[in-house]
């Protein structure tokens, strides 16, 4: 029975959202989750802002021995998104632990970036 690797808390502290792209792609951000356990992991996000409550305890699953790519930009709470412009941090719990990357593709201008990092585990 394969056994959960990672951490059960990752911190991402810097997050932002470009309000404008250039060209045919659109900027964004995931939060790339592994989970390599047996059995469901359930997330719980929240988002922390410079200039405003949090938007806290926004749910995701990620089934048993799969990947899931979150985009920040469909996470939301009681229909309020993260807004674009602002930047923002993210904390995952997770009730197993499991391995948490985040990702960032810039298409603010017509030379594209990709930027991928661990996000920080808590212990």
């Amino acid at each position: 029975m394969p056994t959960a690797t990672g951490e059960k808390v990752w911190i991402i502290p810097d997050g932002y959202i470009p309000e404008h792209s250039s060209g045919t792609l659109t900027s964004h951000e995931s939060i790339c989750v592994l989970n390599t356990a047996s059995e469901d992991a359930h997330l719980t996000i929240t988002i922390f802002f410079e200039d405003r409550d949090p938007l806290e305890n926004i749910a995701e699953v990620v089934a048993a021995r799969r990947t899931k790519h979150i985009r920040t930009s469909s996470l939301a709470k009681e229909g309020t998104p993260i807004p674009v412009g602002v930047p923002y941090a993210i904390e995952v719990k997770s009730d197993i632990p499991v391995i948490v990357q985040y990702s960032r593709l810039d298409a603010t201008q017509a030379e594209n970036a990709l930027m991928s990092v661990i996000a920080y585990p808590i212990k």
